[in-house]
């Protein structure tokens, strides 16, 4: 009797597997003007997408290019991981920056390496950064922001 009074107290646990290989996950996010692009960093074989598609095949190619910047500035650092991006709002460029942002972020927190912050910092600032300038609210009397309506004096 104490023998099923034991086993309906305490059931055994069927222990797991250690695994072999930890998986690294980082989140960052990057932003430009309008544009908000979210990168996904993991383990991996060095795939990028940028909204599921690959970068290779990315268009425009100057958003391409712009894209691949933080990649082929962080040289090896790049090989091993996968990074997905996902990108909203905004123009293409700006959508092209704000990728690069988190790609260069993601990549420095990976790495944890100062030398690849100071490579990408002198490379361009905003890489880390990010550029504080928006567009200036539109004001009365006027179609935008500082134009006035032409005055006539007859």
């Amino acid at each position: 009797m104490s023998e099923t009074l034991e086993k309906l107290e305490k059931p055994e646990k069927a222990e797991k597997p250690e695994k072999a290989e930890k998986k690294r996950l980082i989140l960052v996010t990057g932003k430009r003007k309008t544009a908000i692009a979210r990168a996904v960093i993991k383990t991996g074989s060095g795939n990028a997408f940028v909204n599921g598609i690959p970068l290779s095949t990315f268009t425009p190619e100057i958003a391409r290019m712009k894209i691949m910047e933080p990649l082929a500035l962080s040289g090896e650092r790049a090989k091993g991981v996968d990074i997905s991006v996902k990108v909203s709002g905004g123009g293409f460029m700006g959508q092209a920056e704000a990728a690069r942002m988190a790609i260069a972020k993601g990549l420095v927190q990976w790495s944890r390496s100062s030398e690849l912050r100071k490579t990408l910092t002198n490379y361009d600032r905003t890489m880390l950064a990010g550029d504080p300038r928006r567009k200036e609210p539109k004001k009365f009397g006027g179609p935008g922001a500082r134009r006035r309506e032409q005055k006539s004096y007859r």
